[in-house]
């Protein structure tokens, strides 16, 4: 059973922890507009899984001394994952609005013009490649934020499972035999 206190205090843990994730994933973010070609954006985006088990471990060992569940492991991880999304569509949508002038949009349609051989090579008409470029064009900064919170909620949940299973700690048993 699960206590109301045990339930705030995981979501206040999860709340700070995702700041530091969305503040991650900014700069990621930042680094792709800014340089597109370079890997450090990448590279920043890929240390998240590392970034919230270390964050899990230390809410596991300065919070509850050293013992979680799966369960709540689990649990603090989608937490986090939903409030940094949040906090990163906020950031996205600002982007969007007020800075890009559809410069990201002008970026992903060079890319797919770049690989049309390739999308009809595996079967893709020109014509189905050219109407899906007009159509991403055509998104509004706000539904660009929510394709992005979609993609980051979705992942964080997967993701959240393995990290859950690695961090989890129970209490040992104490074998108690008398000599």
């Amino acid at each position: 059973m699960i206590r109301i206190e045990n339930f705030i205090q995981l979501k206040a843990f999860a709340r700070q922890d995702a700041l530091i994730l969305s503040l991650l994933w900014i700069a990621s973010f930042a680094c792709v507009v800014m340089i597109p070609a370079g890997a450090l954006g990448n590279l920043l985006a890929l240390t998240t899984p590392f970034i919230v088990a270390w964050r899990l471990s230390k809410f596991r060992d300065q919070a509850l001394n050293g013992i979680i569940s799966f369960r709540r492991a689990f649990a603090y991880g989608i937490y986090i994952f939903f409030y940094a999304s949040l906090v990163f569509a906020l950031a996205q949508f600002a982007y969007f609005r007020f800075l890009d002038h559809g410069s990201f949009a002008q970026t992903l349609t060079d890319s797919m013009n770049l690989l049309m051989p390739m999308y009809e090579q595996n079967g893709l008409s020109k014509a189905d490649v050219t109407q899906t470029i007009s159509q991403m064009a055509m998104l509004t900064p706000i539904q660009w934020s929510f394709i992005f919170m979609m993609q980051n909620i979705i992942v964080g949940f997967i993701i959240s499972l393995p990290i859950a299973a690695i961090c989890a700690r129970r209490l040992k048993k104490q074998n108690n035999q008398n000599f």
